[in-house]
C-alpha cells in the first residue's frame, strides 16, 4: 500500500516534496522485497508440523539463512529493474544502467551459488536429491545454464542491445526457482508434507481448476495488453510507463 501511495503522490508532488516520495517508494520496495525473501528462506528451511497443525515458534522464520535470502531477493529484483530500464530508456540513463547491470548480475549469481551450497549442507535430503547418481547428471543442465546465461548477459551488456538483458534476467531467475523446485519436490510444505498430502478434496480442487481455467486467460491477456500499450521507450515529458 505504501509503495502504491508513494508512486501516485510522487507523480503529483512538486519539486520540494518529490524527493520524499522517491525515498518512500524506494524503502517501501526494499522492505516488501526483503520480506518476500525472508518468507522464501523460511519456506526452504521448512516448518515444524505435528499432525495437521503448526508446531513451531513465533520466530522460527527468523534465521541467518532467511535473512540472506531476503537480501538475495533484493539483488534479484534490482537486476530485473535494471534490465527493464535498459529496455525502456535510452541515452545517458541507459548507459549508466548498462554499467550497473554487470556487477548486480555477478552479485546475484554469487547469492545463487551460496544458497545452492548452503541448502545441501543444512538439509541432507536436498544433498541426496542433487548429488546422488543419476540425479547429478539429470539435473546438471540447471547450473550449466546458469553459467551460460551469466556469460551471455555479460556479453550482451557490452553491445547495443535493449530487450535481451531483461529476458536473460528473467531466465536467470527462472533457473534459480527451477533449482529450488528440484530441491523441494514433491514437498509443498517442507520438509515432509508432499503436494499430494497437502491437496484439498478432489471436489475443491476441481472447482478451483474450473475457476483458474476461466481467470488465467484474462490475466495473460491483460498482461500482454499492458506490455503492448506501454511498448517502446520512455522519454522525458511522457506520463506513466
Amino acid at each position: 500500500i505504501w509503495r502504491g501511495v508513494a508512486f501516485e503522490f510522487r507523480f503529483k508532488a512538486d519539486e520540494t516534496h518529490r524527493p520524499f516520495w522517491d525515498k518512500a517508494f524506494a524503502w517501501g520496495s526494499y522492505i516488501a522485497t526483503f520480506s518476500q525473501g525472508v518468507a522464501l528462506g523460511a519456506f526452504i528451511n521448512g516448518f515444524k508440523v505435528t499432525g495437521a497443525s503448526y508446531d513451531g515458534g513465533s520466530f522460527d522464520w527468523l534465521s541467518p539463512f532467511s535473512l540472506f535470502t531476503g537480501l538475495g531477493l533484493i539483488v534479484a529484483y534490482a537486476l530485473l529493474g535494471c534490465t527493464w530500464l535498459i529496455m525502456k530508456t535510452e541515452g545517458e540513463l541507459q548507459h549508466r544502467l548498462k554499467t550497473l547491470a554487470p556487477p548486480v548480475t555477478l552479485v546475484l549469481v554469487a547469492a545463487i551459488v551460496i544458497v545452492s551450497v548452503w541448502t545441501p549442507l543444512t538439509h541432507p535430503s536436498i544433498a541426496t536429491r542433487w548429488f546422488s547418481f543419476p540425479n547429478i547428471i539429470i539435473f546438471s543442465p540447471v547450473p550449466v545454464l546458469v553459467v551460460a546465461t551469466t556469460w551471455l548477459m555479460m556479453r550482451v551488456l557490452r553491445n547495443e542491445t535493449h530487450a535481451s538483458p531483461f529476458l536473460l534476467a528473467l531466465l536467470l531467475l527462472f533457473l534459480g526457482y527451477t533449482g529450488l523446485a528440484i530441491s523441494l519436490w514433491p514437498n509443498i510444505i517442507p520438509p515432509a508434507i508432499s503436494i499430494r498430502e497437502a491437496a484439498g478434496p478432489p471436489e475443491s480442487m476441481g472447482f478451483t481448476l474450473v475457476g483458474a481455467l476461466f481467470v488465467i486467460p484474462f490475466i495473460l491477456a491483460y498482461t500482454a495488453m499492458s506490455y503492448f500499450v506501454f511498448r517502446g521507450k520512455v522519454r522525458a515529458g511522457e506520463g506513466y510507463h
